[in-house]
């Protein structure tokens, strides 16, 4: 499982270099294969392990295409998905388009989320994450069952 955010800076040709504690876990995984697409919700990317991926295809696949919302997400996260792969040095290049959708410059945080990974622009990053805090801090903003999770 992927944990943590980890800062990280965006080189002038818009690759990224892996932090080493991931790369072994991706290279059994997935042999170092990775697929960026947009994330549909967030302004920021997701980034996933060819073996992830592979599963959320096929529940993508699996959608009724008559429904014109599964049509658009599959168009979304399929249209916009690009292989990648980490290089020796364990980087890999961000595409410009998918840069500029996330906004990512110089600074990006990439962000563990379990099975996957979101790269975020580090000021948008930052900012959510004061806010989501400062959210779930307000009495009652939190359910009982989440809450439990972590009490």
């Amino acid at each position: 499982m992927f944990r943590g955010a980890n800062a990280i800076n965006l080189d002038a040709k818009g690759r990224l270099a892996m932090p080493s504690r991931y790369r072994d876990e991706l290279d059994s995984r997935s042999a170092g294969q990775l697929i960026v697409t947009i994330d549909a919700v967030d302004p920021c990317l997701c980034l996933y392990p060819l073996s992830e991926w592979e599963l959320i295809e096929a529940k993508l696949r699996d959608l009724a295409t008559f429904r014109e919302e599964n049509r658009r997400l599959q168009r979304l996260l399929i249209g916009n998905a690009v292989d990648l792969e980490l290089d020796g040095s364990g980087r890999f290049l961000v595409p410009p388009r998918l840069r500029d959708y996330a906004k990512l410059d110089k600074r990006v945080m990439l962000v563990g989320q379990l099975n996957k990974f979101q790269l975020w622009d580090e000021d948008a990053w930052n900012a959510l994450a004061e806010a989501d805090l400062a959210a779930i801090q307000q009495p009652g903003a939190m359910p009982d069952e989440l809450r439990d999770l972590i009490l």
